[in-house]
């Protein structure tokens, strides 16, 4: 087997263990994991080559997009606090922590590369925490604060890494340097996100087409982060920037092709690089292994030991982070998500497990230090991380569903049900308020009028029926019944249409071109 079949079975994996995962009820990327493992014990299958300077640009920019398509820059706005107290305040401390444990326990690691490791270390991952959050039913707060606490932690972990990898390649740390670094890396990443954001805002205006739009947004991401990697910044706060603009302002209510062609599109580019990167972290397994030779109990050891103070670090950190949360969560009456009993407190911590980013990180470690010598104890540093790493993500990811089940942590329904009934509400009020308008400047019959309002007020009784009383409600299932029925023969219509134009494809003189345009306006068609 090669690398390019390898890199294919990988692919039908991340396809696979998604169905599989929901009817095992259990992560996909805890089951792509697994399958990495088996993959590196068989004697048929390559050791995986890649470069170490192309883990970070090809992995983290799509992954990091595709996540913050799920959330927004107001979410983040309204959650600034307890996404600082419960996630980047704790990238801080799991780094020293790692750092201090791990130059007492390796012999002869320099301070830089033990900041390194536990800058890796340290950010839980956003993909593997919201793809068992979401598949368990968590309250949506709890989900929404793993989305933020994971892709800030990113952020802030990986400057930390490139500062402090900086420092064992030259040589020479320097604390206010360091720092200095630090926050010039992220001005210049914030930067270039809001510019390539806004650039990219008006070539998807300039653009038009869904397809040629898609595609654009599949590079964004790659140039934010090479562009500001250039520039000495942060690639990955650069790519959050950019995602969180687009995400902001390129939004168009009547973009319907648009908006399902992108969602979709993104949906599977997160699928199949999920996979590829926690199927990595098991193959990987076999090369980390090799490298440890006779101390290989040595090193579990220390990376057994490393995993302990991650994840006791987290406890002891979200215990007080979250009461102190709470407390300036009533003082100041805001609108925040945070965690509101020591049982969602729970769950969180448990949730921190370690993925994508720190298996990127260490596998970018370099190879050699610019006066040429070997990176000091690079072999130790990987070993240690996919220690941790594999009990994280496997351990803490096969038990999280027996916790939450015993815990007894589940989704506000009432609440999220208020919502859609607001939602609804609010739809139906902008669709009457419309029609008036309309109304003033066109002169409509009457039974047109009453058919549009009636109309306008079942937009929000599909989403949400609770807004109408018992009659009513009747009515409106009579109706919904009569419209699917209608749209049942619409839909063998149409089908029935595409059948035809579809077979014309394959008869002799066809154009195929000119038939898929047509297929394509029936395809659009069908969609209302």
């Amino acid at each position: 087997m090669d690398q390019l079949a390898l890199l294919i079975l990988l692919l039908l994996g991340a396809v696979l263990t998604v169905p599989l995962g929901d009817k095992l009820g259990l992560p996909a990327p805890v089951l792509m994991t697994l399958l990495g493992v088996v993959l590196a014990l068989l004697p048929f299958v390559p050791n995986v080559s890649i470069p170490p300077e192309f883990i970070l640009p090809l992995v983290l920019p799509p992954l990091l997009y595709a996540a913050v398509q799920r959330t927004s820059w107001r979410q983040f706005a309204a959650n600034k606090r307890p996404i600082f107290l419960l996630a980047v305040a704790l990238v801080f401390v799991t780094t020293a922590a790692v750092a201090a444990v791990a130059s007492a326990i390796v012999p002869g690691l320099p301070l830089a590369a033990a900041v390194a490791l536990g800058a890796l270390v340290a950010p839980p991952d956003p993909v593997a925490a919201t793809a068992v959050a979401g598949s368990l039913g968590l309250p949506r707060r709890l989900v929404s604060i793993l989305e933020g606490e994971g892709l800030f932690n990113d952020v802030t972990a990986i400057v930390l890494y490139h500062v402090a990898i900086g420092a064992a390649v030259g040589g020479s740390f320097s604390l206010p340097s360091a720092v200095g670094l630090f926050f010039l890396s992220a001005a210049v990443a914030v930067a270039v996100g809001l510019a390539l954001g806004w650039l990219t805002s008006k070539l998807l205006d300039f653009l038009g087409d869904a397809t040629l739009q898609t595609g654009l947004t599949l590079l964004v991401p790659f140039v934010s982060y090479v562009l500001a990697e250039e520039l000495h910044g942060s690639g990955v706060l650069a790519v959050l920037t950019t995602a969180l603009f687009l995400s902001e302002y390129a939004l168009d209510a009547d973009d319907v092709l648009g908006r399902i062609t992108g969602q979709t599109f993104w949906q599977v580019v997160d699928t199949l690089v999920t996979g590829i990167a926690f199927g990595l972290i098991g193959l990987e397994l076999h090369t980390v292994f090799g490298t440890a030779g006779d101390r290989v109990w040595e090193m579990i050891g220390w990376g057994l030991l490393v995993a302990a103070v991650v994840i006791g670090v987290r406890f002891l950190w979200l215990l007080p982070a979250s009461w102190l949360a709470q407390r300036l969560h009533k003082k100041r009456d805001v609108a925040e998500d945070i965690p509101t009993s020591w049982r969602e407190t729970v769950v969180m911590w448990w949730a921190g497990m370690r993925g994508v980013a720190s298996v990127a990180l260490a596998l970018a470690i370099p190879l050699t230090t610019d006066a040429g010598d070997a990176f000091p104890g690079r072999d130790e540093l990987v070993f240690i991380a996919f220690c941790v790493i594999m009990v994280t993500l496997v351990f803490q990811g096969l038990t999280l569903p027996w916790l939450v089940r015993k815990l007894g942590v589940r989704a506000d329904t009432d609440a999220e049900r208020k919502i859609e009934h607001d939602l609804a509400i609010r739809a139906a009020k902008a669709a009457r308020r419309r029609l008036h308008e309309i109304e003033g400047v066109q002169d409509l019959p009457d039974d047109v009028i009453e058919r549009l309002q009636r109309g306008a007020f079942d937009i929000g009784a599909r989403i949400s029926p609770e807004i109408m009383d018992d009659e009513r409600r009747e009515h409106l299932a009579q109706r919904v019944a009569r419209v699917k029925a209608f749209r049942k023969v619409q839909k063998e219509m149409m089908s029935a249409a595409r059948h035809a134009v579809l077979s014309a494809r394959s008869e002799p003189g066809a154009d195929p071109e000119i038939v898929d345009r047509v297929l394509r306006q029936l395809d659009v068609r069908s969609l209302h």
